[in-house]
């Protein structure tokens, strides 16, 4: 698994759920605010907000909090958020890709910078990093929702590019301008995904040790841990071992 992967699972082990939970829903009930403010607040004809309120369900946000970000956007006192995606390196040279949703661009890029550089790493021009990812779409199923060709099948049928199976679930991936239609088309055969959505997938991992993976770690979780970034991801890659002795 890449880094952000790796860092979700060490962080739910570490116990620190409550914490992740309470900045999980902040960030989940901002998307769908956007995503009801860009089109309409109807997730039946708004692929965006059907998707972040799918995901919202998955977390388990109570459905209160989702009607409330929807209603946000209609009124007049929703914030403007620009959408901002960050590129830069982490120690040891790694690619890390941060996207944020921003009512304050120079907030924003000023606290993105500052986590950067006390991690020992540099904030990149745009487009500095991002060559060496995809911009694909993700769609996640739980162990239940069937045996790895069964899910292999399905993912076939319903035009998906890739699967990875393994004992957290299936993973399945798309072209990035395919994600309604796969999504859709897997609902029917498979029931509804844990979360669907648009990721930068590397292209190549870069193996690092026990130390760099700390720092790195450090690294994703300030940056993680800031209001107004939604989505963090990084090409690095951690072996059986060093995961280990992180998440004992």
């Amino acid at each position: 698994m890449a880094g952000h992967s790796q860092f979700k699972n060490i962080m739910h082990r570490k116990g620190r759920q409550d914490a992740v939970r309470s900045k999980m829903f902040s960030k989940l009930a901002r998307e769908i605010t956007v995503a009801a403010k860009m089109g309409t607040p109807d997730p039946d004809m708004n692929p965006r907000l059907r998707l972040a309120i799918q995901n919202a369900k998955a977390q388990s946000m109570p459905k209160d909090n989702i009607e409330r970000a929807v209603k946000k956007a209609a009124g007049g006192d929703a914030e403007n958020y620009d959408e901002v995606r960050y590129e830069g390196y982490g120690p040891g040279g790694v690619a890390v890709i941060v996207e944020a949703l921003s009512d304050n661009r120079n907030r924003t890029a000023s606290n993105v910078r500052s986590i950067f550089t006390k991690a020992g790493g540099a904030l990149g021009e745009t487009g500095s990093v991002a060559f060496s990812f995809d911009h694909v779409g993700e769609i996640v199923y739980k162990p239940e929702a069937g045996d790895a060709d069964a899910i292999m099948e399905a993912a076939i049928e319903a035009g998906a590019e890739d699967v990875v199976s393994d004992e957290d679930g299936h993973t399945i991936y798309c072209g990035f301008e395919d994600i309604n239609e796969v999504s859709s088309a897997l609902e029917k055969a498979l029931g509804e995904a844990e979360s669907v959505k648009a990721i930068w997938k590397p292209q190549n991992t870069i193996p690092v040790d026990e130390e760099r993976a700390t720092s790195l770690m450090k690294l994703i979780d300030n940056l993680e841990d800031d209001d107004d970034v939604q989505n963090v991801y990084s090409n690095f890659e951690v072996d059986d071992e060093v995961m280990a002795k992180l998440s004992a």
